[in-house]
């Protein structure tokens, strides 16, 4: 029997999950993918991945889940995998992409508030990550090291047969001879970094000091999602391909981002 298992959305940590529900909207997180491998029991698994990307600590952990599997794991490119998504994607036994997808590595980024110091430091983390990034695609690749992490610092967009032909991937589907594809942009959709800081401090509390509840969203916010909704899709038709990301001022040099 072979289970398949999508990642589809960004990608987020366990604790932001019930939002993105909330929301309806897509999204991976590591419990998603790590309590489906352990319902699979060792069976061969396909996974089908369409993800724009999100945080890097939870896409190393997704990618070290999918590694740790007994069983066989196919990914599957089917739209797109990028930035998180894109080391995601190369850890399964066998990886392959629709002739209609594309395939994107680049740098992490993060936001961060402090003086001079916190800003050499914040430096040096993102250079770090990217140096632990580059190895899930050294190992795909058998590319140099220095080679990958030029690419990644171009952000290198590739269609079908350009990740075939650097070894991103093993197989285009469906095609004995592939065409070349031209790589386009996509934007991000995940849920504004405001939002879910607006949640997590009670922004919307009204005076009750246990915070704000999933009761009190589901019961009063209907309209407040609308509005949301209505930004977020305005935030995929404008947004750059490297947003500028607010501060957390709370999380600091807490959370890396790998997403558009």
């Amino acid at each position: 029997m072979t289970v398949k298992i999508d990642v589809k959305g960004p990608i987020i940590s366990n604790d932001e999950a019930w939002i993105y529900e909330w929301f309806d909207m897509d999204f991976t997180s590591p419990k998603t993918v790590i309590d489906q491998l352990a319902n699979a029991n060792g069976d061969d698994v396909i996974v089908s991945i369409n993800s724009p990307g999100g945080y890097v600590d939870d896409g190393s952990e997704i990618y070290t889940a999918l590694k740790a599997y007994p069983g066989h794991v196919e990914t599957q490119i089917v739209g797109l995998a990028a930035s998180a998504a894109s080391f995601i994607a190369t850890a399964g036994d066998k990886v392959v992409i629709a002739p209609t997808a594309k395939f994107m590595i680049h740098n992490a980024s993060m936001g961060n508030l402090g003086d001079h110091r916190s800003m050499e430091k914040a430096s040096q983390m993102l250079k770090t990550t990217d140096r632990t990034i580059v190895n899930a695609y050294v190992l795909k690749t058998g590319k140099d090291e220095q080679e990958l992490l030029d690419m990644m610092a171009e952000e290198t967009w590739m269609g079908p047969q350009e990740a075939l032909e650097h070894n991103f991937v093993d197989e285009i589907m469906f095609m004995d001879n592939p065409i070349k594809l031209t790589a386009s942009s996509a934007a991000s959709a995940m849920i504004p970094q405001k939002i879910i800081d607006g949640f997590r401090n009670g922004m919307m509390n009204k005076g009750k000091p246990e915070g704000v509840t999933k009761e009190d969203l589901k019961a009063s916010l209907a309209e407040f999602k609308n509005e949301i909704l209505n930004e977020l899709q305005l935030n995929k038709t404008n947004e750059p391909k490297e947003p500028t990301l607010k501060p957390a001022n709370k999380r600091d040099l807490s959370k890396l981002f790998l997403s558009l």
